[in-house]
């Protein structure tokens, strides 16, 4: 994976939710955390969003946001900090596809690059159909053009709600 020149950084989008143990304070932890890590910068933060969950119906409600940041990190060791800050927020991963969480931190985009590597695929594979990623994405990012994906506008415009709601908190 190349990484981006000297001195230059990479706009990259990041998708935060989940679902146990009052997971709107855990996003916004997780959102501090990221801005406060060297070699990251915030851009832009979304609402946060309740959604249903995506897998087995038989868990809480979740809690989404996305976040802009720069970073002149490379894409591995962006990820390696999403891990840690998902660790340092009580997740474990169990191998149970889709199941309630206390944090997961997804990297979306990273910048215009596509990456296929065994631990990370760049633009997120589920990002043009999860209405719980495009409308917070739309709502900070709408004119964002994802290498091979499409511009987030048009992508959140024929993306149903299905009953994704902005909390007021």
């Amino acid at each position: 994976m190349p990484l981006p020149p000297e001195g230059a950084s990479t706009l990259c989008v990041i998708g935060l939710g989940g679902n146990l143990d009052a997971p709107a304070d855990r996003v916004r932890r997780a959102r501090k955390a990221l801005a406060g890590s060297e070699g990251i910068r915030e851009v832009a933060f979304s609402s946060l969003y309740r959604s249903r969950p995506m897998g087995p119906q038989d868990q809480p409600d979740y809690v989404n946001a996305v976040m802009a940041i720069e970073t002149d990190l490379e894409p591995l060791a962006l990820l390696d900090r999403l891990q840690a800050i998902e660790v340092l927020e009580g997740r474990v991963r169990i191998g149970e596809r889709w199941g309630p969480r206390t944090l997961d931190l997804d990297l979306l985009v990273f910048g215009n690059q596509v990456i296929q590597h065994p631990r990370l695929t760049v633009p997120h594979p589920g990002l043009a159909v999860r209405e719980f990623v495009l409308h917070p994405l739309a709502e900070i990012l709408p004119d964002l053009d994802v290498p091979g994906v499409g511009r987030i506008r048009e992508l959140a415009e024929q993306c149903p709600h299905n009953g994704i709601e902005v909390l007021v908190l």
